[in-house]
């Protein structure tokens, strides 16, 4: 009698133990704010026959009172209806609480790929552009992976000018 009360207090006190864990998890998600993730800039790197290499930058703001520590950043730009390119950032960067930082993604494109938005960069002065992707971040909370969506006009003149969200 008596070991078939400790085994039921012992998987008393793991179930509660497992309730516990399960409410501090979502309790910790309510209290992350997702950073927000907009386009910064666009500089070409280099040029040739096919195509080209540039660098996209994206601003990072952590709008939380802890920093965070990105481990993994995927991208998909869209120039216009055109894929401009995607990837898979690895390598970590720090977000400062209530701070923001810079991320370069190094993009390769063909001519073929962006014609219709050269062509409609050269009629109108702009184009519409899109990033989408996720990003994974570690916070003392856990590890949590949000997605981010920007959109805006990149001018020939005027350079990237971001659509509020």
């Amino acid at each position: 009698m008596r070991n078939t009360m400790s085994r039921r207090t012992k998987l008393a006190a793991a179930a509660l133990a497992v309730f516990a864990i399960a409410g501090c998890a979502s309790l910790g998600m309510g209290g992350f704010k997702e950073p927000i993730v907009t386009f910064k800039d666009l500089r070409v790197r280099g040029l040739g026959i096919t195509g080209g290499s540039i660098d996209a930058y994206l601003n990072v703001y952590n709008p939380n009172g802890f920093k965070l520590d990105a481990t993994r950043l995927t991208y998909k730009v869209l120039v216009g209806d055109n894929p401009l390119g995607t990837g898979l950032l690895d390598s970590r960067f720090t977000v400062q609480d209530r701070d923001s930082t810079t991320v370069r993604i190094p993009i390769d494109f063909t001519y073929a790929g962006i014609g219709a938005a050269g062509r409609q960069m050269m009629q109108s002065g702009s184009v519409p552009y899109t990033v989408t992707g996720d990003v994974t971040v570690g916070t003392p909370l856990g590890n949590f992976t949000v997605p981010y969506t920007g959109t805006g006009r990149f001018s020939a003149f005027g350079g990237a000018q971001n659509n509020p969200r």
